[in-house]
C-alpha cells in the first residue's frame, strides 16, 4: 500500500526528497500525538503521513513551512523600529542647493600633525594575554 501512496504523492510534491522530508516530519508529528486526518486502517505513522499528503488533507506548503519552523533555532521577531528623525523634503531647499555655486571648495575639519601624534600617544596599548 505504501508504494501506491508514494506514487500518488509525487503528483502533489514534485521532488521525492521533499516528499521524504515532509512525510517524515508529519510522521513525527503523529507519533507526538498530532491528530490524523485520514483513517488509520492499522497503518504505521509514515504510511498515514503519505496517505494524508496523497489525499490532500494537508497542504504540502503548510507542511513545508511547519518543517522549516521546527528546524529554526533562532526566530526573528519583527519589532517596530525606533523613530528615526528624517529631514523633510522641501522643494525650496532642493532648489536652493541646486542654485549654490559649485566653485566653492568643500572644507573638512583638519587635524594638525602634532594633534594627531598627541592623540596616538594617548592611546593605551592592548593588554598581552597568554592565549597566543
Amino acid at each position: 500500500m505504501a508504494r501506491v501512496t508514494v506514487e500518488d504523492c509525487i503528483d502533489k510534491v514534485d521532488n521525492r526528497f521533499d516528499l521524504v522530508l515532509l512525510a517524515s516530519h508529519r510522521a513525527r508529528q503523529i507519533s507526538q500525538g498530532g491528530s490524523i486526518t485520514v483513517d488509520r486502517d492499522n497503518d504505521k505513522n509514515p504510511v498515514v503521513a503519505l496517505r494524508e499528503i496523497a489525499d490532500e488533507t494537508l497542504s504540502p506548503g503548510d507542511l513545508r513551512e511547519d518543517l522549516i519552523h521546527s528546524l529554526q533555532k533562532h526566530v526573528e521577531v519583527d519589532e517596530p523600529e525606533a523613530d528615526v528623525p528624517t529631514l523633510p523634503a522641501e522643494p525650496e531647499a532642493a532648489a536652493a542647493s541646486a542654485d549654490a555655486p559649485e566653485d566653492e571648495p568643500v572644507s573638512f575639519d583638519r587635524m594638525s600633525e602634532e594633534d594627531l601624534l598627541a592623540g596616538i600617544e594617548g592611546l593605551v596599548p592592548p593588554e598581552k594575554s597568554d592565549d597566543f
